[in-house]
């Protein structure tokens, strides 16, 4: 049988160089959409960048409307890391690198991967390794992940605050309703939990914030306003990347990661270390340690290999 062969500029590539030359042009093409970026720089988002350095900055609430708006309607633990990474942007670009390299690799095996690999990222943003098309995002609009990280890192409350605005928005024009793939409690105005609709399985939504956050017109069907990427399952392995217990606290205006609040702020951003803290333990935390452990073994005899992205 004759071997295909792919031509690149005078030579004549055939055989398993094929497979050489086809990876070689994907980290060509990765390369050109992750450019390098200068160190202290951050690009303007929007019409201005206020300085990740110096004194907090400040956004109105509609700066902060527009900025959480691709993310709103994101699961509550999702959404949970994708704030507290945005805040660690110098790493970003470098994750999304290791998960392009790796993206043969999904649940368990890409856990290990990440441990052998010792990557030296913070566990938020090696939480969204699982998640390549939400890293993606942050990877390629640094502006916008930049202002994001420094809003959240300056008045976490206020972003908390935006992300209810535009869910109630999603919500009052019937956009945001439950579905297969996850569960919108209402519980008030400006209390709008969104939560999987199988614990441990994740769906990144997709949708235009042009759309799902003003009133449809006459005749259009809101059932065409959200759609939702792969299940991605996340077990006991990722529990050290941020996984074990994260949540929102609408009430208290805080991020719970690694089930105790997460206080980076921007007054010791340059010094909080969320995990150096001792892990916490009990029965209640045991308790739920047993319940993750029997989901991920029900998981690896029912659905081993289905529904995944990796």
């Amino acid at each position: 049988m004759r071997q295909p062969s792919l031509l690149i500029g005078s030579a004549s590539v055939t055989g398993a160089s094929w497979l050489t030359c086809a990876a070689l042009l994907g980290a060509v093409a990765f390369a050109q959409q992750y450019p390098p970026q200068p160190t202290q720089q951050y690009p303007a988002y929007g019409q201005t960048a206020p300085p990740y350095y110096g004194a907090a900055p400040s956004f109105s609430p509609r700066e902060l409307d527009d900025l959480v708006a691709r993310v709103a309607l994101y699961s509550d633990p999702l959404l949970a890391e994708v704030l507290t990474a945005s805040t660690f942007p110098d790493q970003i670009q470098q994750a999304a690198w290791w998960s392009h390299q790796h993206r043969y690799l999904y649940g368990d095996g890409l856990a290990r991967a990440i441990a052998m690999d010792r990557l030296p990222y913070d566990p938020s943003v090696l939480g969204l390794i699982p998640f390549p098309m939400v890293l993606d995002m942050l990877a390629m609009d640094t502006g916008w992940t930049q202002q994001l990280g420094a809003a959240v890192l300056a008045d976490r409350s206020d972003v908390m605050d935006a992300v209810q605005r535009m869910r109630q928005r999603a919500w009052d024009d019937g956009y945001l309703r439950d579905s297969p793939e996850q569960r919108v409690i209402a519980r008030g105005p400006g209390w709008i939990e969104i939560v999987p609709a199988s614990p441990g399985y994740y769906y990144v939504p997709t949708y235009n914030p042009a759309v799902v956050f003003y009133r449809p017109a006459r005749g259009v069907s809101i059932g065409l306003g959200i759609s939702f990427g792969p299940r991605i399952y996340i077990g006991a392995n990722f529990a050290s990347y941020g996984w074990a217990g994260p949540s929102l606290d609408w009430r208290a205006h805080t991020v719970i990661i690694d089930r105790r609040p997460w206080t980076r702020t921007w007054a010791n951003r340059g010094q909080y270390q969320h995990y150096q803290s001792p892990r916490p333990s009990g029965p209640a935390v045991e308790r739920h340690e047993k319940e993750i452990h029997q989901r991920e073994r029900h998981d690896d005899r029912h659905d081993r290999g289905r529904d995944h992205d990796r």
